[in-house]
C-alpha cells in the first residue's frame, strides 16, 4: 500500500520492500506521470488530484518502479566525477572511449581515432561548466547529424514529417512526439549504438500515424525497421547506465 508522508508518498513494494516517491504538482500537467532517474522516483500530478488516486496508479505500477529503481542500482561501484584535467572513459555511439583534456585558446571538442578531447583555455573558475556544455553540444550535434542522413529515407515510407527536432536529457523516456508533432529525443542516445538511435527515431515516426501503441502501430515499426525487438531489449538492459553516465557528464547544463 502507499501512504502520505509530506511531500513523498511511501509505496509497500510486493517483495516487501518500501519505496518513497516525490510527488510533485505541476500546473500543465494533465495526467498522472511516473519518472525514475537516479536521484530516485518522481510522481508528477495535475493540481487538484486526490491523494487516492495518486496511490492507486503507484499501486498499479509498483512492480515497474521496483524494477527500474533496481535498473539504476545494479552497478556496486559509483560513476567517477568528471574532473578537469583528469582522463576518463565514456560511452560513446555504444563504444567506451577515452575522455583527455588540452589547453588551447578556444574551447572545442576534438574528435578521431584516439577518442574525445576537450580543450580548454587557461585555469578559469567555470571551467568544469564550459567543458559540460563541449560535452552537450558535442552529443547533440551528433545525433542531429545521424538524424539528418535517415530521415529523408524515412518519410517518403511513412508519408509523414515531423515539425522540429528537439535534443534534449529526459528523465526516463528516450523520445516522445508532441501535439505539433515535434520529435524529441534524449541526448543520452549520443552514447547509445547508431542502431539504437535509429529504433527510437522510427518508433517516433511511426506515432505520427498511430498516436498509441497498439498492434497497428508496432505493425508500422516492424514493416520499417524489422530488427527494432533487439533495440529495444539493448536499451531496457543498458538504458538506466546511459542515462547515469550522461547526468555525471553534463549536470547542470541542460534538464
Amino acid at each position: 500500500m502507499a501512504s502520505e508522508q509530506g511531500e513523498w508518498l511511501e509505496l509497500s513494494t510486493p517483495t516487501g520492500g518500501t519505496i518513497r516517491v516525490l510527488k510533485s504538482a505541476h500546473p500543465r500537467a494533465r495526467r498522472l506521470r511516473l519518472t525514475v532517474t537516479p536521484k530516485g522516483a518522481r510522481l508528477t500530478y495535475p493540481n487538484g488530484t486526490h491523494v487516492a488516486q495518486m496511490t492507486a496508479f503507484l499501486r498499479h505500477h509498483a512492480d515497474w518502479l521496483e524494477q527500474k529503481l533496481g535498473e539504476f542500482h545494479m552497478d556496486a561501484d559509483p560513476l567517477p566525477a568528471l574532473r578537469v584535467g583528469v582522463p576518463t572513459t565514456l560511452p560513446f555511439r555504444g563504444e567506451e572511449v577515452r575522455l583527455d583534456w588540452a589547453e588551447g585558446p578556444y574551447p572545442r571538442v576534438q574528435h578521431d581515432e584516439s577518442g574525445i578531447t576537450l580543450v580548454i583555455p587557461g585555469p578559469h573558475h567555470r571551467e568544469l561548466l564550459v567543458a559540460r556544455g563541449l560535452l552537450a553540444t558535442f552529443f547533440e550535434a551528433q545525433i542531429r547529424r545521424d538524424v539528418s542522413r535517415w530521415l529523408p529515407g524515412y518519410i517518403p515510407q511513412i508519408n509523414a514529417a515531423p515539425t522540429a527536432l528537439r535534443i534534449r536529457p529526459l528523465k526516463s523516456l528516450w523520445g516522445s512526439l508532441d501535439t505539433r508533432d515535434r520529435i524529441n529525443l534524449d541526448l543520452a542516445l549520443a552514447l547509445a549504438p547508431p542502431a539504437a538511435l535509429r529504433y527510437v527515431l522510427v518508433h517516433e515516426l511511426c506515432h505520427l500515424k498511430v498516436r498509441n501503441h497498439s498492434p497497428r502501430f508496432w505493425n508500422w515499426v516492424e514493416s520499417i525497421l524489422p530488427e527494432h525487438r533487439e533495440q529495444r531489449t539493448w536499451l531496457r538492459a543498458h538504458g538506466s547506465a546511459l542515462k547515469a553516465q550522461l547526468d555525471r557528464l553534463i549536470a547542470d547544463v541542460a534538464d
